[in-house]
């Protein structure tokens, strides 16, 4: 089964950035990975991991609080927002291609959290090109609400059955692979049946 069959058309692209705050019009992105899924024997599985540091954009204002939570340093080398996302949606359009899907859909844990980073940064940048569906998400938190009975990550994976080490959350790279294990293990759990074609 190709993605695209199984989600109407969309790519699901599941995300995780790491900001310097809470308001993505003066906080800056400061860390983005994104986990790609396949279908393999029927079971939707992990695939590629990519992700990338960022660095602040001109202007940016970064709450100590957010440093102190993720033990970013935002003097790291870094992409600017412009470099990486131009990178990741070209990464992104490429496997829209091999599934044969039209657009790409986040999925994320809070998802409109990341979201609206990312549009923001976008719009900053001036990013007219991006393949991901405008407002539309799937959100792992709510998935989770319903069959798990919790939102919080961590919880979250650990009542389905998934590891999940303390000490590497908060790095977007990590957070991105367990929900992405936990979007898997959600849709798995499902008893879908593709409609008759037509």
């Amino acid at each position: 089964m190709k993605l695209s069959a199984r989600f109407r058309g969309y790519l699901p692209v599941v995300v995780d950035l790491e900001t310097g705050g809470f308001d993505n019009s003066i906080h800056p992105m400061l860390e983005l990975a994104c986990q790609f899924l396949s279908f393999k024997d029927g079971q939707l599985q992990t695939d590629t991991l990519y992700s990338w540091p960022i660095a602040p954009f001109p202007g940016a204002e970064i709450d100590p609080a957010s440093l102190k939570f993720t033990g970013i340093d935002p003097r790291r080398e870094a992409g600017d927002e412009k470099t990486v996302l131009t990178e990741f949606f070209r990464i992104v359009r490429k496997v829209m291609k091999a599934e044969g899907c039209n657009r790409a859909i986040l999925v994320a844990h809070n998802a409109s959290f990341d979201q609206g980073f990312l549009n923001a940064a976008c719009a900053r940048a001036g990013i007219k090109r991006n393949p991901f569906h405008p407002f539309s998400s799937l959100d792992t938190a709510s998935l989770a609400a319903v069959a798990y009975g919790h939102t919080v990550l961590s919880e979250a994976c650990r009542r389905a059955g998934l590891a999940f080490d303390e000490q590497q959350a908060h790095s977007a790279a990590y957070d991105a692979s367990r929900t992405a294990e936990l979007f898997c293990r959600v849709v798995n759990g499902w008893a879908y049946e593709p409609p008759d074609a037509d």
